[in-house]
């Protein structure tokens, strides 16, 4: 199985990797078949427009290189984005930025745009 190079970095030093103290919004997602456990986490704040936007993001991931690298990843492409262009990032995109991922991993360890959109979603239902 190989990996591309940006999988590495972002799995060896991974970005957002944490917990937000009193969080906006968080989710838990997982692939109980393979055992790989994202939790995301959001800050949620307005910008100029008057649009929620998200400030901060962080994850907490339990699971294999790939995992860790989507949730980083994941949390690269949302950060600062509203919350109508979160919605739209897709595990897809995720994958192609980190240069892909081998399709034995597709299914199970990229779970992070599905983590950012339920917290989102978990968010929108609150209010």
């Amino acid at each position: 199985m190989q990996y591309s190079k940006k999988v590495l970095e972002h799995f060896t030093r991974p970005k957002n990797q944490g917990e937000i103290e009193n969080p906006d919004a968080v989710s838990t997602v997982g692939n109980p078949k393979c055992g790989d456990i994202m939790k995301m986490y959001l800050k949620i704040e307005k910008n100029e427009k008057g649009e929620e936007y998200i400030k901060d993001i962080k994850f907490q991931t339990l699971g294999c290189g790939a995992a860790i690298a989507t949730s980083s990843m994941g949390t690269e492409l949302a950060k600062g984005k509203t919350l109508k262009e979160a919605l739209k990032i897709t595990n897809q995109n995720v994958a192609d930025e980190l240069g892909g991922l081998p399709q034995q991993k597709m299914h199970c360890s990229n779970l992070a745009a599905e983590a950012i959109h339920k917290a989102i979603m978990s968010y929108q239902d609150k209010k």
